[in-house]
């Protein structure tokens, strides 16, 4: 059924009308001022800071304005957000994106947000720094689409004892991110101290997961500091060939994406990897300062791959708009992250529903007024790029 996503227009104005404005604003670029109000300064860098000067951070969001969108007019069409992704019918071509540490700004963090999507319909990646154990994020999933992104600790029991309890809560596609081999330079997390997950946040997979607490002398409920400790020598720093993927494809059955591909023969190497698919990302600009931002990215990737591979793309999304232009140049589904995160940060549950459906409802609006019936239509015939 077309119209979906689009009738939340209508019940925002209506509530609106009746003296009810919506959980948090209805513009995603308008989001993080208004957390910023909300938070403390560190969550707040910690969540919205970038690497170095920023400069990648600027870079994701001037790639979407330089594309503009070419309506074409008087044409019947009755948009249309369903699309199959990786075999999976989707209500939308719009997942969330893996953000880890949640409880910084709302206590419920993970399961305010498993929560949202599975009322709203779109699929959550679930971050490996999480603030709540798998089980319990898919326990408030409930019936929803859930994936698993992974970073692959050193220990290779650990590593599996943790695919199969993701395997067995539920998550039915792997998310491998390869762009973190150590973190960037981040200044607003350096400036103010705040690293959360030397406090544990962030650890309740591990430390809730039975072969990583066999290798504890004490429980982390006995001995914080050690369990943090040792979590954080699994993670050495020096990265991994793609060799190492064989080891993740051999052991999970389902789908495996690779996340964190800028360039097209990293796209083709996890195509030779084994992998079903990649996302299109520099981590929201938050590894390095100065790096290419994903949109300008995405081309290359999808015409390396495209066929072959679902491309994914996140970073820099922040509309419905944004996710149309990321289709337009070859993605099959875009990945939306911090928007949904400020929106926790605003009103829990509440704001993160009320960001997704305004996204979703953007998005098909914006479909029809392109004059295209499915995201399958669109193309860069849709697109005029500015300079080019």
């Amino acid at each position: 059924m077309s119209g979906t996503f689009s009738t939340y227009q209508g019940k925002l104005l209506r509530d609106a009308a009746a003296g009810h404005p919506p959980p948090c604003p209805c513009d995603g670029t308008e989001l993080e001022d208004a957390a910023a109000k909300v938070l403390a300064p560190g969550p707040f860098g910690y969540v919205a800071g970038g690497a170095g000067s920023g400069d990648t951070l600027r870079a994701n969001r001037a790639a979407f304005a330089r594309y503009r969108l070419v309506p074409r007019m008087l044409r019947k069409t009755q948009p249309e957000l369903r699309t199959s992704l990786l075999g999976k019918e989707m209500a939308a071509p719009v997942l969330l994106a893996p953000i880890g540490v949640q409880s910084i700004v709302h206590p419920e963090g993970e399961l305010a947000v498993a929560r949202a999507a599975a009322e709203t319909g779109v699929t959550m990646i679930v971050a490996s720094p999480a603030s709540y154990s798998l089980e319990e994020v898919a326990a408030a999933n409930g019936d929803g689409d859930r994936w698993y992104q992974l970073y692959q600790p050193d220990d290779p029991e650990v590593c599996l004892s943790i695919l199969d309890r993701a395997k067995r809560a539920g998550f039915t596609a792997l998310v491998v991110t390869v762009d973190t081999p150590r973190f960037g330079w981040r200044p607003s997390d350096l400036d103010q101290g705040f690293a959360p997950t030397l406090r544990g946040i962030g650890a309740a997979t591990a430390f809730s997961d039975p072969v990583f607490r066999a290798r504890l002398a004490q429980p982390p409920e006995q001995d914080l500091d050690a369990a943090v400790r040792l979590w954080q020598q699994m993670f050495t720093g020096t990265g991994r060939s793609w060799d190492e993927l064989a080891f993740l494809r051999a052991n999970w059955a389902g789908p495996l994406l690779v996340k964190g591909i800028l360039h097209a023969d990293d796209a083709r190497a996890a195509r030779d990897a084994g992998a079903d698919g990649v996302v299109v990302s520099n981590h929201g600009g938050r590894q390095i300062d100065g790096a290419l931002a994903a949109l300008d990215a995405l081309p290359a990737v999808a015409k390396a791959v495209g066929d072959e591979l679902a491309v994914l793309l996140d970073s820099g999304v922040r509309t419905g708009s944004d996710v149309l232009k990321a289709l337009a140049l070859g993605a099959d589904a875009v990945a939306v992250g911090r928007p949904y995160l400020y929106g926790l940060a605003l009103n829990g549950q509440s704001g993160v529903g009320h960001v997704i459906r305004s996204v979703l409802a953007d998005a098909e609006v914006t479909l029809g007024l392109l004059g295209a019936e499915t995201v399958l239509d669109l193309g860069e015939r849709h697109l005029h790029k500015i300079g080019g």
